[in-house]
C-alpha cells in the first residue's frame, strides 16, 4: 500500500527550535499508539526546517513539498505569516493543511483547504479579558510582541475589557526578539493600572519579560500581571520557575490537565522522553492534527484515498476528537477549532511547576471572526 506522505513546516533550529522538538513529539506518541499507521496506511513525515517568520522561505518549502515530494497534506506551520503564506501554496495546489500551531484569526477564511486543530490568540485571550473584569480589575494596560499574534492579543483584550465598561491606559507593542524592558516597565510603573495583560511568543521572551517584572520591582507596585498561556508552556515551565509563580494565565491545554486522554497521553510521552521533557501545547496540536488527519481519511466516501481534496476537507468539518486538553471539535462552517479555555495559576506541585486549571468555558470559538 503506497504511503501516506504528509510534509511538516516547522522550526527545528534557532531560538524557536523547540516547538519543531514538540512537535516531533507529539506525532511519534500518536503514531506509537495506531501501530505507525493513519487510516490503515503506512506514514512517511517530509520536515521542512523554517526558523521562525519566514513566510517566502515557508512558501517556498511547501512548493517544494507538492512538487518535488507529491505529499498528500501538509501540516506544522508554527508562526501564522507562515501559515498565510502557505495557504496560498495550498489553494492554488488544492492539497489539504492541517495547522497545527499558528493561532491569527483569519486562517481558514483564507484559504477552502485550510483546516486549524491548535487555537486561535482572540480565543484564548476573550475569556481571560471576562474574567479579569469579574476580579474587578477594569483599568489595565497591555503589552504585546509588535506581530500578527501580538496584535490579535491586543485586540481580543481590549475589546473584551472595552465592552464590559473597563479602560485601557496604554497599549504597548514591543519588537520581536527584544531584550530590554526597561523603559516598559518604567511607563507601566507612571500609569500603576490595577492589572497589564501581555502577550510573547513561547520560548525566551516571556522569561526575559518576567525577569524585568521581578528586578524592577513591579510586583510591589501592586499590579496584577496577566497573560495567555504562551508565557508558561509547559515546555518551558520548569525553566521559567519562580519567575512565573501566581501568574494567571488563559490558555486551551495543560501538562496537569485532569482527564483520561491526558493522563495516557502525558503517561506516553514520559515514557518514550522521560521527565526532562513533557508536552506543550504544541506537541498535543501534533497529537491531535494526525488524529483528526486519521478521523478524516477514515470517513465515509474518503477511506482509501481515491476521495478528491475537496471531499477530505468536507471529512474534516463537524469532526470532534477526544483531546487530552479536552473536546475538540473543527466547525463545519469556518474549519477553524472550537474548545474550552481554561483560568489557570502557576503553582508548584511535586517539585515540579504546572499551570493549574481552576475555572473552564466550553466550547469557545474564534473570537477574532464574526
Amino acid at each position: 500500500m503506497r504511503p501516506l506522505r504528509i510534509g511538516v513546516i516547522g522550526s527545528w533550529s534557532g531560538p524557536y527550535a523547540g516547538g519543531g522538538r514538540q512537535f516531533d513529539a507529539g506525532m511519534a506518541v500518536w503514531l506509537a499508539d495506531h501501530k505507525q499507521q493513519i487510516a490503515g496506511r503506512p506514514v512517511e513525515l517530509l520536515r521542512r526546517d523554517v526558523p521562525g517568520s519566514a513566510p517566502e522561505q515557508a512558501r517556498r518549502q511547501a512548493q517544494d513539498l507538492i512538487e518535488s515530494e507529491r505529499v498528500d497534506l501538509l501540516t506544522g506551520l508554527d508562526f501564522s505569516s507562515n501559515a498565510y503564506a502557505v495557504g496560498t501554496v495550498a489553494t492554488q495546489a488544492r492539497v489539504p493543511t492541517v495547522i497545527m500551531n499558528a493561532a491569527s484569526s483569519g486562517i481558514t477564511g483564507r484559504s477552502p483547504f485550510m483546516v486549524r486543530v491548535s487555537f486561535t490568540i482572540p480565543q484564548v485571550t476573550a475569556p481571560l479579558a471576562r474574567w479579569a473584569l469579574q476580579q474587578g480589575l477594569r483599568d489595565v494596560c497591555t503589552v504585546v510582541a509588535d506581530y500578527a499574534s501580538g496584535v490579535d492579543a491586543e485586540s481580543a483584550f481590549v475589546s473584551g475589557i472595552t465592552a464590559g465598561g473597563g479602560r485601557v491606559g496604554a497599549m504597548l507593542r514591543v519588537p520581536l526578539n527584544t531584550l530590554d524592558y526597561s523603559a516598559y516597565m518604567l511607563r507601566l510603573r507612571e500609569l500603576k493600572p490595577q492589572a497589564v495583560f501581555f502577550f510573547l511568543p513561547s520560548g525566551q521572551m516571556p522569561a526575559i519579560f518576567l525577569k524585568f517584572w521581578r528586578d524592577r520591582g513591579m510586583a510591589d507596585t501592586g499590579i496584577r500581571l496577566l497573560a495567555t498561556g504562551d508565557a508558561t508552556d509547559d515546555h518551558y515551565l520548569d525553566g521559567i520557575g519562580e519567575l512565573a509563580e501566581g501568574l494567571v494565565t488563559s490558555h486551551h491545554y495543560s501538562y496537569a490537565h485532569e482527564s483520561p486522554a491526558n493522563r495516557r497521553f502525558a503517561g506516553a510521552f514520559e515514557t518514550e522522553y522521560g521527565s526532562h521533557l513533557r508536552p506543550g501545547y504544541f506537541a498535543v496540536a501534533a497529537h491531535d492534527a494526525l488524529a483528526a488527519i486519521d478521523a478524516a481519511l477514515s470517513a465515509p466516501g474518503v477511506r482509501g484515498g481515491k476521495a478528491g481534496a475537496e471531499r477530505l476537507v468536507d471529512a474534516f468539518r463537524g469532526l470532534r476528537l477526544d483531546s487530552p486538553r479536552g473536546p475538540v471539535e473543527i466547525d463545519a462552517h469556518t474549519r477553524d477549532v472550537v474548545q474550552s479555555v481554561y483560568i489557570r495559576r502557576v503553582e508548584r506541585r511535586d517539585a515540579r511547576w504546572i499551570n493549574r486549571e481552576f475555572e473552564c468555558t466550553a466550547r469557545v470559538r474564534d473570537a477574532g471572526v464574526a
